[in-house]
Order: C-alpha cells, then sequence, then structure tokens
C-alpha cells in the first residue's frame, strides 16, 4: 500500500468520549478505516467484563468470527478457553479483543483464507484497542502472537524471544502515554491459532498454558 492510498485510519469513527464498550462496539460496526471493511461481513468488536482483571489482545477475527461477531469463537478459541481453564484463569474476569477488528483474507474458490494483517491494517485500527483500553482498567494485559505483539509493544519486540516474561505495562507499550492507567503489567505469548499448527501440538499447548499460569499467578 503506498504512501498515496493509505488508509484513513479509525480515529474518525471513534465516538470522542465514549462511556462504554457497548458504545464503541455500535461505533464500530460502521468504521471504514481500512481496505478490510469491504470483503468482511461485520467489524468483531471485543467482549467481556468491562472491569476484567486480565485483558487478552489477539491478532483479528478469523472466518467464523467475521460470520459470528465475536472475537475467539473459532477452533483457536476454543482451545484458547482449555488453556484459560487449565491455567486457573476465571473466565468472567477476561475482556477479549483483537488488534484487527476486521477478518483479512484471501479468496481460493470458496474458501477465505487467513492472511496476516499488514502494519497499515495495525496502524488504521489502532485508535479503537487504545479506546478500548480507555475505558478498561486491567491488572494484567496478556498479547497473544507476533501482531497483537507489534500493536501494543513496537514492531522490533519478538513474542518468541520474550514470552511468559512479566513486563512493565504501559511502559513497556509502544507509545505508552496512549494507555493511561495504573502501572500493571503485560505478558506476551504465543497466538492459539499457532498450537493449532504446531508439529507438536501437545508440547505447544503446555507452553501456551505455562505462560498463562505466569499471568494467573501475578494477578493473584
Amino acid at each position: 500500500m503506498s504512501s498515496n492510498d493509505a488508509p484513513p485510519g479509525a480515529q474518525q469513527w471513534v465516538p470522542p468520549h465514549s462511556r462504554s464498550i457497548a458504545e464503541l462496539k455500535e461505533a464500530a460496526a460502521g468504521c471504514q478505516g481500512c481496505e478490510l471493511h469491504e470483503p468482511a461481513t461485520q467489524t468483531v468488536f471485543g467482549r467481556g467484563a468491562e472491569d476484567a482483571r486480565i485483558v487478552f489482545v489477539g491478532e483479528q477475527p478469523g472466518d467464523i468470527e467475521d460470520q459470528h461477531g465475536l472475537p475467539f469463537v473459532g477452533p483457536a478459541g476454543r482451545l484458547l478457553r482449555e488453556a484459560v481453564d487449565d491455567a486457573g484463569i476465571n473466565p468472567a474476569e477476561l475482556y477479549i479483543t483483537n488488534s484487527v477488528k476486521h477478518f483479512r483474507f484471501e479468496l481460493r474458490g470458496r474458501r477465505r483464507i487467513h492472511q496476516t494483517p499488514g502494519p497499515a491494517h495495525i496502524t488504521a485500527c489502532r485508535p479503537w484497542l487504545v479506546a478500548e483500553f480507555s475505558l478498561l482498567k486491567p491488572e494484567m494485559v496478556v498479547v497473544l502472537g507476533a501482531t497483537a505483539a507489534k500493536a501494543l509493544l513496537g514492531p522490533s519486540f519478538r513474542v518468541t524471544r520474550s514470552r511468559g516474561q512479566l513486563l512493565p505495562w504501559p511502559a513497556s507499550a509502544q507509545h505508552p502515554a496512549d494507555f493511561p492507567v495504573a502501572e500493571i503489567q503485560a505478558l506476551a505469548t504465543i497466538h492459539p491459532s499457532a498450537v493449532l499448527r504446531a508439529d507438536d501440538r501437545d508440547a505447544a499447548y503446555r507452553g501456551l498454558v505455562e505462560d498463562l499460569k505466569v499471568a494467573a499467578e501475578a494477578v493473584g
């Protein structure tokens, strides 16, 4: 994408003084901040408790999420729910969202094949993530996978190098001023879809659970 046809970004669709996640979700339904809104079925916004102790941030909705309008309801979402349970995290204390709110895909016959969001999509959608965090006051931020890590922690962050480590939040964020919350902690781990793709799925799953246990223990 050249600078001449760069997306306008989501900012003009974000309510300036939103009072609830529901208000943000309603506004996001009309977002045209990048070209992904055109082929996608709908915007897939975050869901969960506004008073959540832990916020999970993933990559983007998949095919099933795009159809249902809810994040993490496909195979990766089912695996994440199992990992959350095995890590001893109360699902009622979670808020789950994605760094990009529309499904990016390419058609192969009738199949819609996932494509990783690019830097322009991450940048265009970032205002929604910032708006969500302006209403959420978590004790822990869990970053799932490389795309979310680029969105929140910056393009140089490597999940494979720093996964499972507690980081200061928002000090570790790219542009910490975007997240005016009390000093809490963040942790990056693999996206549950990476477990589904792994050659040794059991070992990958155990690693994800161990990372989530670190987050669970940190919030007590």
